[in-house]
Order: structure tokens, then C-alpha cells, then sequence
């Protein structure tokens, strides 16, 4: 049976998504990076990268919320475009925009707009312009079809839906307003029951809630690093 080791992030939430979408069994194994279990050797074994999603599937070992979306959908045929090779440039093509641009920008404007500590006024500008500018391209996408491959839902949206609920911790309250393509697909995909399915997941473990020191630490390690020299 499939291992999926998740916590309640926008990436492990996508690859919920595909997993309630797709039927596939699976076991559940909460990662809480709060407490720092992503930095013990047994996860670290599984993911080098010591973040969170990961998955296991018999001998064969895939981490990155993209890369499992894409494994996935290839094992099973599901949730991917027909195939023809300009859908699979179109696929691999935004996939990448999302994997490269749209998660790792968002992740820094939530940062530098909630957490970094200090005066990071050049930091919260040029992550909130990127941010902003990414989710513009995935909202002008959608405007020309009812899912990012046009008429079929695919691992595209699911990448998509993972993030978009965070663009108003990202870029304000009020943000996604700026985004009326975003707000459709996210209402539609929120109404499926596999979503409902893979938002329930993160209650399956009592996740540390409290951003304290011990926290930090175990999440942003690079506060307490030396400074350069």
C-alpha cells in the first residue's frame, strides 16, 4: 500500500486531493514539522530535502508535491490531458510553472508577510510582486477554459488548488478578488467530495499549532544560522 506523508500544507493537501480523486489506498503518516520530525533520520531517509510531501509506493520512492502528482497520474491514467504531444508540452509546461514559480513565491510572500522577523520591506515587495504576477498568469490561463487543460480536470488543477486557498496570506485580505478565475475553480473543486475527503486529513492528527520558538527553529533554521560572513 501507498505511504503518503503529509501534514496540513498547501503541497501534501494536492497530493491528498489526487489520492481521494484517484481511489487509491493508501496510509496516512502525519509529518508534523512543527515538532521538527521532518529533520529525523527515518524521514530524512524518504525525503533528503526534509520537506513535506513524500511518498512511498513498494520500492519506489517520490518527494516533491509535483513529481508525486505526475507519478501518480502516470501509474493510474487518470488526471491527465488527452494524449497528444502538444498536451504533454502544455502539461509538463505548467507543471513546472507551478512546481518552479507559483509554490516557491507564494511560500516566500507568506513568510516575509507573517513570519520573517526584522525590517524585510524589499523582501515582502519583490515576493508579494512575483507572487501576485504568478497567480495573474494562472488566473489569465483559466480565463480561457474551465480548467487549466481547457474542458478536462487534471493533476494542473489539483497543483493549483493546493496553493490558491493561501493567497490571502500570501497577498492581503481581499486578494483573491484580483483573481475571479481562481475563485471559480477553487468553488468548484471545494464542492467535489474528494476534496472534502482530503481537507478532513490534517484532523486525523493533532498537529502542533503554536508557532514558538521551538517552532521556528524546526521550520525556518535559517533565523538562528550565523550570518554570513
Amino acid at each position: 500500500m501507498i505511504k503518503f506523508y503529509y501534514n496540513a500544507a498547501p503541497n501534501p493537501l494536492k497530493v491528498a486531493l489526487f489520492l481521494e480523486e484517484s481511489g487509491l489506498p493508501y496510509e496516512g503518516v502525519a509529518v508534523d514539522t512543527k515538532r521538527g520530525q521532518q529533520h529525523e533520520p527515518s524521514y530524512l531517509a524518504i525525503n533528503p530535502n526534509a520537506k513535506v510531501p513524500a511518498l512511498v509506493d513498494g520500492d519506489v520512492v517520490v518527494f516533491d508535491s509535483n513529481a508525486i502528482l505526475l507519478y501518480l497520474a502516470e501509474k493510474t491514467g487518470q488526471f491527465l490531458p488527452e494524449a497528444t504531444p502538444q498536451n504533454r508540452g502544455a502539461l509538463l509546461s505548467w507543471l513546472m510553472f507551478i512546481a518552479s514559480g507559483v509554490g516557491p513565491f507564494s511560500g516566500q510572500a507568506v513568510h516575509f508577510r507573517n513570519f520573517a522577523p526584522g525590517d524585510n520591506a524589499y523582501a515582502r515587495k519583490r515576493y508579494d510582486y512575483e507572487a501576485r504576477r504568478h497567480w495573474r498568469i494562472i488566473d489569465d490561463r483559466l480565463a480561457q477554459g474551465r480548467y487549466m487543460m481547457g474542458d478536462r480536470y487534471t493533476i494542473l488543477d489539483m497543483a493549483v488548488w493546493g496553493w490558491a486557498p493561501r493567497i490571502p496570506a500570501m497577498l492581503g485580505d481581499g486578494a483573491l478578488q484580483e483573481f475571479p478565475n481562481i475563485s471559480r475553480l477553487m468553488a468548484e473543486l471545494d464542492a467535489r467530495p474528494a476534496a472534502q475527503r482530503a481537507l478532513t486529513l490534517k484532523d486525523r492528527h493533532a498537529f502542533k499549532i503554536e508557532m514558538d520558538q521551538d517552532a521556528m527553529r524546526a521550520m525556518y533554521p535559517q533565523i538562528f544560522a550565523p550570518d554570513p560572513a
